[in-house]
């Protein structure tokens, strides 16, 4: 033990260590700074247990899809904190070890600055301080501030009680006389504090670092934990189940916590009274507000006609699940539907409903809402129901792949009720729970089995993919675990061996995920009603009025004639992907067979073989990579094959109309011809094509498009606007792009 000083007295200090459980959860408050520009996530699980909840709380679904209850899996960003927040304790003991010791005569410029100053240089030293002592003036207000060390003074002399089962509980306090005394003073019209008095004498024996942090000033359970315990006592958790959660999800060990069992214990039972009461109030608020979101929905659909939505009341008459679409959003999906991805990762614990979303690609790679739906429960019927209104929405178009979470459930709804629809699970969704499921249990191995697990989803073939696969099980004794077995139930769903000629429109990236998940923390940002939600999801997402964004333009590279000729067709977002396929072409060795297809391999590697099929009747091209299958742009080795037949221009049908960014300028009537009302679409496609090829040349002709476009297309929408929604009807296409945007800046 440390000491200080030239007498101390034994004090009293109690160590717990917080008992071990399995591990259990369910759901995470997820917690986001508020920049200065776009809505976030706020987490109110405190006040959602303290008071009756103003406003809608989501979170992030922790539950593992294997349905045991005592597995969780971490969300995205959980082991990002845990690094930050383990550098911030490095920083703040690099910043203790070089702390200058209080003396007289040092200047702060606030008692709370000075206190926090103290503070940490008690920490440092092992004891706690506390506020002794003020002293105010009218002229001044608090002038004089006196810190103590926390057993400073004497225990005043307790009355016996008579109580059956008192406790007497000794006091901590010796009559330590280690102090910091200030004293305010204004200095040019600018207020001081001063160390009038100091002293770091104690009499009584100082802590070590593994004990001061368990002092009762030290032991405060931070507002994020607060909402984390109330989350889970509210789920049944046990208290001490709930303080290995919290060790767990942290990534420390047992009795690490900033705070002890009985504090957890403390808290909970503090509130508990407090949550029962509001349980009624909350049951009332959420029928209230789910009537009110539907009178919502009444209320838009009277307002634009092409706004749709569905719902489905329970045995009570009350409003049980709930999906709307706007008129914007069917529209897109009848041209960017081929491919949706379903997000049902965040629910809201004020209402206790799941949401939905429905979310797809445009022709510029921005991300695109089809729809959203609120349900009560994550059960295969619930999902089943959400999928059947949706196709409903949409006039009947199923989309040729639906991208989904990991979850049983929701496979077994796309199976029964999307039977024509190909079902992926992006890698993106499946590496967080590796290594949720993973890491602790294999400790340093982990990184092994990481890396053979990336190497093992990028498999040639079904055949190399099941070879690795027992590789890994054997290797790591996993044949008997559960989450493996689940992942390999799967795999059809996940490997890329297995899901080769999924069409996926470049939706399977991490760059579309990371979007996915901006756009959802903007619509889930805290709200006061579901009805402000419902609005917030409408103004989120405007396909209208997106004309500010700037055009790019687009050099060519090559010099090749098909890239200049695929600039006149692709948008920016596309002719990029197009241009850097064709980039490597050039690095592309082939040989031709002797049906006439072409082996096709890096000039490098020869063990990375594409087979390359030709044939000149009708002009068409396929390759064993499956690229254009995959995204609907032609691969490298495709290319190099065109080069060779001396193709100075692709034949049309390889530029789907849903990359092209002429497509998004075009209006059809119901014959799905191009329609002229009073001459604006002679007008509009003219400008409009002559400027974006401009655009297209030089920065400087860029510079005066994104000026000069923005006006003429709004003026040119408002009378497209007049004309009746009847007349300019768009139909259902092979997934043509449709898009009144310009194109975004890289």
């Amino acid at each position: 033990m440390k000491t200080r000083g030239t007498k101390f007295t034994t004090g009293h200090f109690v160590l717990a260590t917080a008992r071990r459980s399995s591990r259990n959860t369910s759901y995470r408050a997820l917690k986001v700074p508020t920049p200065a520009v776009s809505p976030v996530f706020h987490s109110e699980g405190l006040e959602l247990m303290t008071s009756v909840p103003s406003k809608n709380i989501w979170v992030k679904r922790q539950q593992c899809p294997c349905g045991d209850w005592n597995c969780y899996v971490t969300c995205e960003g959980d082991v990002e904190e845990t690094t930050v927040a383990s550098q911030l304790e490095k920083n703040e003991t690099f910043q203790s070890d070089s702390m200058v010791s209080p003396y007289v005569g040092m200047v702060f410029k606030s008692d709370d600055d000075a206190f926090e100053y103290y503070g940490n240089f008690a920490r440092k030293n092992g004891f706690s301080i506390r506020k002794e002592r003020s002293r105010l003036s009218p002229q001044l207000g608090i002038y004089k501030r006196d810190f103590v060390c926390y057993r400073s003074g004497f225990a005043p002399a307790r009355k016996k009680s008579t109580a059956e089962h008192h406790r007497d509980r000794k006091s901590v306090r010796c009559g330590c006389d280690a102090k910091m005394y200030l004293s305010k003073e204004v200095v040019e019209g600018v207020s001081q504090w001063f160390v009038v008095q100091f002293s770091n004498v104690h009499n009584h024996e100082l802590l070590e670092d593994d004990q001061v942090r368990l002092l009762p000033a030290y032991r405060k359970i931070q507002e994020a934990d607060q909402e984390r315990i109330l989350l889970l006592s509210k789920a049944g958790f046990p208290i001490h189940r709930i303080v290995k959660v919290l060790e767990l999800e942290k990534g420390i060990q047992g009795g690490q916590l900033p705070f002890l069992e009985r504090d957890v214990r403390n808290f909970v039972q503090n509130r508990k009274k407090i949550v029962q009461e509001n349980d009624a109030l909350l049951t009332e608020k959420r029928e209230n507000d789910t009537m009110e979101l539907l009178e919502a929905c009444k209320v838009t659909k009277e307002m634009d006609g092409e706004f749709v939505y569905d719902f489905m009341m329970d045995e009570n008459d009350k409003v049980e699940n709930i999906v709307w679409s706007f008129g914007d959003s069917v529209r897109a999906y009848t041209l960017f539907g081929d491919v949706v991805y379903f997000d049902t990762s965040y629910r809201s614990i004020t209402y206790g409903m799941h949401l939905g979303v429905w979310l797809g690609i445009d022709n510029n790679g921005k991300t695109i809402l089809f729809g959203c739906v609120l349900l009560q429960d994550e059960t295969a019927r619930s999902f089943a129901w959400a999928l059947q209104a949706f196709i409903r929405l949409m006039k009947g178009k199923c989309p040729q792949t639906i991208l989904t979470d990991l979850e049983l459930g929701l496979k077994d709804a796309v199976r029964s009720e999307l039977p024509s629809t190909r079902h992926a699970i992006s890698i993106w969704n499946i590496q967080p729970k590796i290594s949720s499921w993973f890491f602790l249990s294999l400790g340093p191995r982990y990184p092994e089995l990481k890396s053979m697990f990336d190497d093992l989803y990028h498999a040639e073939n079904a055949d190399d993919f099941e070879h690795r696969w027992s590789q890994m099980v054997s290797l790591f004794g996993l044949g008997s675990d559960k989450h493996i077995a689940l992942l390999y139930s799967l795999r059809a769903s996940w490997a890329s061996s297995y899901m080769r000629g999924y069409f996926l429109a470049r939706m399977a990236t991490s760059t579309y995920l990371k979007s996915v998940e901006s756009f959802l923390k903007a619509i889930c940002c805290a709200q006061t009603c579901l009805r402000s939600f419902f609005e917030q999801v409408g103004s989120s997402f405007n396909f209208l009025n997106q004309l500010h964004q700037e055009m790019q333009y687009m050099l060519t590279k090559t010099c090749i004639p098909i890239e200049e000729h695929a600039r006149n067709f692709l948008t920016p977002f596309a002719f990029n992907d197009f241009q850097h396929e064709l980039v490597l072409s050039m690095q592309c060795a082939l040989s031709e067979m002797p049906d006439g297809s072409y082996l096709v391999h890096h000039y490098k590697k020869m063990d990375a073989e594409r087979l390359v099929i030709w044939i000149p009747e009708n002009e068409q091209i396929l390759c064993t990579c499956k690229e254009f299958e995959s995204s609907g742009m032609l691969c490298r080795h495709t290319l190099r094959v065109f080069i060779l037949k001396n193709y100075f221009q692709l034949p049309e049908k390889y530029y789907l109309s849903r990359w092209r960014r002429e497509s998004s300028l075009i209006f059809y009537d119901n014959q799905g011809t191009q329609t002229n009302d009073d001459g604006w679409f002679q007008e509009f496609q003219s400008l409009t094509e002559t400027l974006l090829t401009e655009s297209s040349i030089t920065k400087e002709r860029s510079n005066y498009v994104r000026r000069e476009l923005p006006k003429e297309l709004k003026r040119l929408i408002s009378e497209v606007r007049k004309i009746p929604s009847e007349v300019r009807k768009i139909p259902e296409s092979d997934g043509a792009a449709m898009d009144l945007t310009l194109s975004p800046s890289s």
